[in-house]
């Protein structure tokens, strides 16, 4: 398949929606589209410039989540595709479907409707530049090597070694706004009473100023988990996990 566009939908359930929704706008530095949707559930966060590569969704069950839609010229054809390198089918929207990766990360293939415009990082006051820009696919050990095979495939993107082994990244492509790293976790593929552990993902923000960056989204109310060399682990203000990374905010790198 041919991938158009990438976008990164947050998926809240409806007692966190209202308040999630301002605050991953707050720290996108968005505004948010007008609701739509069967039922008003669906909405964008609009950068200032480009076009939108983060979504919000209003869910009915289950604690919410990340997932990711790839934006192609014929859904049908591409879930075809999927499901010969190993995707399961969830289900059949009519005019998107939505589909799992081998170890069950959950994505959807939906038309492109002429996204192109690559999103610009913002200059916040005190010179710090960042972007929410990646979307990690967090796999449980058994699960890594396939996972990374799956998103190679599915995406067409070669694989790029990083500086540390339990991260693999998918070369960028540079017209799109999103990149996809993969990280390989401790944990295994079933928990000690035997239930799966799915795969899931988080977002990564890009920024030239970490310490900066993590400032401001306190000031939001999110709240440090642990602080690495090179990144930060946050959890927003319901405890939804993700990273503030030291990354270069205009390339990704």
């Amino acid at each position: 398949m041919q991938v158009r566009w990438l976008s990164a939908f947050l998926d809240f359930p409806a007692e966190q929606f209202g308040p999630e929704v301002t605050f991953w706008r707050a720290i996108a530095g968005s505004t948010v589209s007008p609701p739509r949707g069967e039922h008003r559930e669906f909405a964008s966060l609009e950068p200032f410039f480009g076009d939108p590569h983060l979504r919000v969704q209003r869910i009915d069950d289950g604690p919410g989540g990340v997932h990711l839609d790839i934006h192609t010229d014929d859904p049908r054809t591409a879930a075809t595709e999927a499901l010969a390198l190993g995707a399961t089918s969830v289900a059949d929207h009519g005019k998107y479907l939505t589909l799992a990766s081998p170890g069950g990360m959950v994505f959807c293939l939906v038309p492109w409707e002429g996204e192109a415009r690559k999103s610009r990082p913002i200059r916040w006051p005190g010179d710090a530049i960042s972007i929410i820009d990646q979307v990690c696919i967090d796999c449980p050990r058994d699960l890594f090597d396939a996972e990374v095979l799956f998103w190679s495939q599915i995406t067409g993107a070669a694989t790029k070694a990083t500086s540390r082994p339990e991260l693999v990244a998918l070369r960028r492509d540079p017209k799109l706004t999103l990149g996809i790293l993969l990280q390989r976790l401790d944990e295994p593929a079933r928990d000690a009473q035997g239930v799966p552990t799915r795969t899931r993902a988080h977002l990564d923000v890009a920024t030239n100023s970490v310490a900066d960056e993590v400032a401001r989204h306190e000031d939001w109310g999110a709240r440090v988990i642990v602080a690495h060399d090179r990144w930060t682990v946050m959890a927003d203000p319901v405890g939804r996990r993700y990273c503030i990374t030291s990354r270069n905010p205009r390339t990704g790198s």
